[in-house]
């Protein structure tokens, strides 16, 4: 991280005024840049820092541009960087009381997990997958819900950007644990399983982002409605059980303005029965199909 300074001169002694983040009386300043093999800058970088007594002392994230800056007491420490999708570093650092260090530039190495899936088509397995959401209610707790029953299949191109997924999802297996409740939902106030039996999304393009991270566009199809969304994604790697499997984690935020379920009650107070947006969050696995 480049700090900007004010250099001047007490006593014949070089002074060096960090406007960001002032060194303490008795501590120093730790900082350092996280960057990948290309040197493109990682946010969101984990950070970690431990003293000599093995006590994490620091944790954080690298800003917009990569970097971090910490004012510790004098000692000896180390530093450690995460960042999903890529091999962990670690390194030493002393801490001189007045004294800045500086540790420049650390590259992160992109971990093997990353090796994108073979081309081909991958059919996603139920039994190792889950569709999940949340819910606010009354503007308090939050209700916890999945979809029990589902399908589908993702497409692996050549280029990764031009992979395809398509989901089907049964929208009579809404699941909350409670009867109830369910049977609300799948009446024509929220989902109208009758005359709209399935959910359905289909992608139009896959961007990679750095690391594990990635962004997946394409539509979703709900209560006769369709509204395009973006998934991100976090791309697990693959493994070798009863086939070879690809998996992923995957969050969005749907409006349930933008498919008509406009089902409400208010409170006395102007509280909302039901919240206006759902949390979605994907647990994907799929099997190679050759």
């Amino acid at each position: 991280m480049v700090l900007w300074r004010r250099r001047g001169r007490v006593r014949g002694r070089v002074l060096d005024e960090h406007a960001l983040v002032p060194i303490p009386v008795n501590g120093g300043l730790l900082s350092g840049r996280i960057a990948d093999a290309t040197g493109k800058p990682l946010s969101n970088a984990d950070i970690s820092v431990v003293n000599s007594f093995g006590h994490a002392v620091v944790h954080g994230e690298t800003d917009t541009f990569g970097s971090f800056v910490a004012a510790l007491a004098p000692g000896a420490y180390q530093v450690t960087a995460r960042a999903g999708g890529y091999l962990g570093i670690s390194c030493a650092a002393e801490i001189d009381a007045g004294g800045h260090a500086a540790l420049g530039t650390l590259s992160m190495e992109a971990s093997e997990t990353q090796t994108p899936p073979a081309v081909g088509t991958w059919r996603i397995d139920p039994a190792h997958s889950s569709i999940r959401f949340v819910a606010r209610h009354l503007a308090m707790s939050r209700i916890h819900g999945t979809f029990n029953r589902f399908g589908g299949t993702i497409e692996i191109a050549p280029a990764l950007e031009d992979c395809l997924a398509d989901v089907v999802i049964d929208a009579a297996s809404i699941d909350t644990g409670n009867n109830e409740r369910d049977t609300h939902l799948r009446s024509a106030d929220f989902l109208d399983i009758t005359r709209y039996p399935t959910i359905n999304f289909s992608s139009s393009r896959f961007v990679h982002l750095r690391g594990d991270q990635w962004s997946i566009e394409g539509a979703l199809t709900m209560h006769g409605a369709t509204d395009s969304v973006r998934l991100d994604a976090n791309f697990l790697g693959t493994r070798t059980w009863n086939g070879t499997r690809a998996a992923c984690t995957a969050t969005t935020e749907l409006h349930r303005a933008h498919y008509t379920m406009n089902w409400q009650q208010i409170l006395s107070r102007g509280i909302t029965v039901v919240g206006s947006t759902i949390d979605i969050i994907l647990d994907v696995q799929a099997v190679h199909e050759p």
